[in-house]
């Protein structure tokens, strides 16, 4: 017996886009799958080197193996980057958020064989004249294609800048706060449904620690602003972390850092 719920009585959550899409289902276990899960800040220095970086991106990440991208910065200060990711992550992808017309700045890539089943993107506070653009949330319900059942939400974001570092401003705080904030709303909205979690972020806090304080919740790496976590669910879908790497790209002081996970129904 399987027990669905339908998108028309999903719950929905946040800025009210992003339904209970993953829903609950009794399905068989499957193999462990590969999923490279990449965090990465273009940057705005070396803007000619971009194009390379993003290819990078592709071909580096996990060699072989088609990565989903948590991208951060895109389209702040020209339009150039949308155009280098549909053309290095093209038909064997969808890029959600690439062109959407708010949250463009932190797009997910997610590549085939992982279907996009809904999507959600939460404002979390308005720009600051020569200090920042608007920041989101941007989230994506991910199922794999031959496994129904093999589910999970990834959530993308980027924080403000000098607030915990660089200039350690305090009169930043209160916007990195509430992002924070919405942040881990937006994680255990998830959590509490059972679903696991997985979240790539520019935190721009060095000493950043966790999205939720739960237990539960992993770190890929314990330093720098470059962050992937994951949360597990109910169980239901397991995730295990089996390496980590790094992508030079050269724009400015951000490399891209790679999760190297394995994932599967249990």
């Amino acid at each position: 017996m399987v027990n669905r719920i339908s998108r028309r009585h999903a719950l929905m959550l946040g800025g009210g886009a992003l339904a209970a899409a993953l829903g609950t289902s009794q399905a068989a276990a499957s193999p462990w799958v590969r999923l490279p899960v990449v965090t990465a800040n273009i940057g705005r220095k070396n803007l000619g080197a971009r194009e390379a970086a993003i290819r990078d991106v592709r071909t580096n990440a996990d060699p072989g193996n088609r990565p989903v991208v948590g991208w951060q910065e895109i389209r702040e200060g020209d339009e150039g980057e949308p155009a280098m990711i549909s053309q290095y992550f093209g038909d064997a992808y969808q890029n959600a958020f690439l062109r959407h017309d708010t949250s463009y700045r932190v797009p997910i890539s997610v590549p085939q064989p992982w279907t996009v089943v809904n999507s959600n993107a939460t404002f979390v506070h308005g720009g600051i004249s020569d200090v920042t653009p608007p920041r989101w949330i941007n989230e994506v319900a991910v199922e794999h294609s031959a496994y129904p059942g093999l589910k999970f939400v990834l959530i993308n974001t980027h924080y403000l800048a000098g607030a915990y570092n660089g200039e350690q401003n305090p009169n930043l705080r209160d916007e990195w706060d509430l992002h924070k904030k919405t942040h881990r709303e937006r994680v255990m909205a998830h959590h509490e449904r059972g679903h696991l979690v997985i979240w790539t972020a520019d935190t721009n806090n060095p000493g950043y620690d966790q999205a939720t304080g739960q237990a539960a919740e992993r770190k890929v790496f314990a330093n720098g602003i470059d962050r992937i976590d994951w949360l597990p669910g109910d169980g239901t879908v397991q995730l295990e972390l089996t390496g980590t790497r790094s992508v030079p790209m050269s724009v400015d002081s951000h490399e891209a850092r790679v999760a190297l996970f394995r994932i599967r129904l249990a």
